[in-house]
């Protein structure tokens, strides 16, 4: 345990369980009443088990679960294409994502088509797990950049520009392969800083990785930063942004612990806080208020042995 201090949160909502494993959550805010935000879920099974993306509203009930995914791995939110909101989900068995159009008026998942990955690879290299959105600031193109169960020791993330056609299809061009690889665990869960322009990358049983998330920036191809190496008991896992800080998953079963580090300067972190979830991959943060049950924005957490999700009031260390 790294010595800061840990600051003890208590979840607001515990979502109902899924059937079998979760493992990734991804946050919707919706547009104009942000009460009525979802948070999406996967259970990370093979489709012949029930493998499925759940839908929960902020009470914690499912809404929506969307069956037939061949072990769903993690979901992101991407923003910025015509027509709403795209959630993204790794579809590892199949070698591929599954795209989804959010609908603002009702709030369902309409798949809207899958983009394949990894081509030409086979087996864990060619099984994408973790998955980040990344809209350019200068320009407003959206990136897809994609992990997988085990790769190469360089080049091991893939970083596609994700654009519709005129019918409202996915398409998507392959722009980089990046990321060092320590061959040590693997690597699932990024995250992407769009105001700085930083990817974030957990290399499992090494550290946090750091690099640039423009494909076009000039040192797109070196990476920039490693931190978050000492001190763990469990693997590096989830990771989030709120307003000023980066927050890093110990799994810890039991009672995982988020480390926050500082945005601008992530060499230490700077606290820790600790609500009783239990060995937590994924994670995400919302820092807009959501209605009388989270003002203050938004912290969901996996939390393993109930199999559900825990949702928290953004606790005020991290406004």
């Amino acid at each position: 345990m790294l010595l800061v201090r840990i600051v003890p949160i208590k979840p607001v909502v515990a979502t109902q369980s899924v059937a079998n494993d979760p493992d990734d959550p991804a946050i919707w805010v919706h547009p104009t009443h942000p009460e009525q935000s979802l948070i999406l879920g996967t259970n990370k099974v093979s489709a012949a088990e029930g493998g499925s993306l759940y839908v929960f509203d902020l009470q914690g009930h499912v809404r929506q679960v969307i069956s037939d995914l061949d072990r769903p791995n993690n979901v992101a939110i991407a923003w910025g294409l015509p027509g709403g909101a795209i959630a993204v989900v790794t579809e590892r068995l199949r070698s591929q994502l599954r795209l989804f159009r959010i609908s603002m008026p009702t709030g369902k998942l309409i798949e809207i088509g899958t983009l394949p990955v990894f081509v030409g690879e086979s087996g864990d290299f060619a099984a994408p797990m973790g998955i980040a959105t990344y809209r350019r600031p200068r320009d407003g193109a959206v990136f897809l950049i994609v992990g997988r169960k085990s790769g190469p020791p360089k080049e091991y993330l893939e970083q596609y520009h994700l654009t519709l056609t005129t019918a409202g299809k996915p398409q998507a061009r392959l722009v980089r392969r990046f990321g060092d690889y320590s061959g040590k665990k693997e690597i699932e869960a990024i995250a992407v800083d769009d105001e700085l322009g930083f990817v974030y990358y957990a290399d499992e049983g090494y550290g946090i990785r750091q690099w640039a998330a423009d494909p076009d920036s000039p040192p797109h191809k070196q990476p920039l930063a490693v931190f978050a190496q000492t001190g763990w008991k469990g693997d590096q896992e989830g990771i989030a942004l709120s307003k000023r800080h980066i927050i890093c998953t110990d799994q810890i079963e039991g009672g995982s612990i988020y480390y926050a580090f500082d945005r601008k300067s992530p060499r230490q972190p700077i606290l820790a806080l600790q609500g009783g979830a239990d060995a937590t991959d994924g994670i995400d943060i919302v820092t807009k208020p959501l209605g009388k049950l989270f003002p203050h924005g938004l912290m969901v957490v996996m939390n393993n042995g109930p199999k559900n999700f825990l949702l928290y009031d953004l606790p005020k260390e991290l406004r």
